[in-house]
């Protein structure tokens, strides 16, 4: 994934293992803070940071036109931002991406899947209040259903 430096303005190439670690900027050494938002993620990607990720994963897949999945969105953004470093938060919009959707049987929206270690550890539909998201992340998360 590539990330702007806020000071100098360098692309910077992070690993998806590394997204949420504090780094530095290959150009002026200031701190680069793990990811605080929901990351829209594509197939390669998406793959690449649930395979990689050291953190547990939570999963958002989505449509536009979906009213639940746009109440939704303001949670999920502000326990992207709450669980910073601690775990990523990625968007699959099921529109885009119906293969994704295809792969996980996702059958309604929005459905959240936590990963761990690239596994399924947990799969919701519907809507989810971030107290509910935050249980999902907690170290000793619900089981798979």
């Amino acid at each position: 994934m590539i990330r702007s430096c806020s000071v100098c303005g360098t692309k910077n190439r992070i690993p998806a293992r590394h997204l949420a670690d504090t780094g530095r900027c290959g150009a002026c050494k200031s701190p680069l803070p793990p990811i605080n938002e929901p990351i829209e993620v594509e197939s390669t990607s998406f793959d690449e940071i649930v395979g990689e990720a050291s953190v547990p994963v939570l999963v958002d897949f989505w449509a536009e036109w979906c009213g639940p999945c746009r109440m939704a969105a303001p949670e999920v953004r502000e326990l992207a931002r709450e669980t910073s470093g601690q775990a990523l938060v990625l968007k699959v919009d099921t529109e885009a991406h119906p293969e994704l959707a295809a792969r996980y049987r996702i059958q309604a929206i929005p459905t959240f899947i936590v990963f761990r270690d690239g596994q399924v550890a947990l799969q919701r539909s519907g809507v989810a209040s971030i107290w509910e998201m935050r249980s999902w992340l907690a170290p000793t998360g619900a089981p798979a259903a």
